[in-house]
């Protein structure tokens, strides 16, 4: 029984593919909305929350560990669970907040006005070198998923000649 039940609960996981099956048109429309590559916005949330599996994106729709000013409760596993961690009440508007995160704080402002949204690899390097992660390997963490699953191909134009498989996947 308990074997069964374990394969319910794994099946229900998201996979790196469901999760941007599911989500590459948020990031596409934030990228042609502020300039951050959709390769960036999906690769840093895909890091970040397990492609949507951990327990801040699963419970509070964070898909990307920014924390907020109060604290809030959820319940996981029936344990109350406190965290100054951000709610957002959608995954759409976790990603909204990531990108005015990138546009708007002082430390991470100049990177849209110095590298264009085909520049994934220099967006990586400049969100980390500008202190978004402690990890020194953040930076080729989120360039190897942006690599390995072709990330970059959403950063182009939907219908792009030279990359004709993007405006298939739209």
């Amino acid at each position: 029984m308990l074997l069964v039940t374990g394969l319910l609960a794994s099946a229900q996981k998201n996979t790196p593919q469901s999760y941007i099956l599911q989500f590459k048109d948020y990031a596409i429309r934030i990228m042609h909305e502020t300039g951050v590559p959709a390769s960036i916005v999906l690769g840093v949330a895909m890091h970040e929350s397990g492609c949507g599996n951990s327990a801040l994106a699963q419970h509070l729709n964070n898909q990307f560990g920014v924390k907020g000013s109060g604290h809030i409760v959820y319940y996981q596993r029936k344990k109350k669970v406190r965290t100054a961690y951000k709610h957002y009440d959608s995954v759409y508007d976790s990603f909204q907040d990531f990108a005015t995160i990138m546009m708007q704080r002082s430390e991470f402002s100049a990177l849209p006005l110095q590298l264009t949204h085909f520049d994934y690899e220099g967006w990586a390097h400049g969100i980390q070198k500008n202190g978004y992660a402690s990890d020194r390997k953040w930076s080729k963490r989120v360039l190897d998923i942006i690599t390995k699953y072709q990330l970059y191909l959403f950063d182009e134009k939907p219908n792009d000649q030279n990359h004709p498989e993007l405006a298939q996947n739209n």
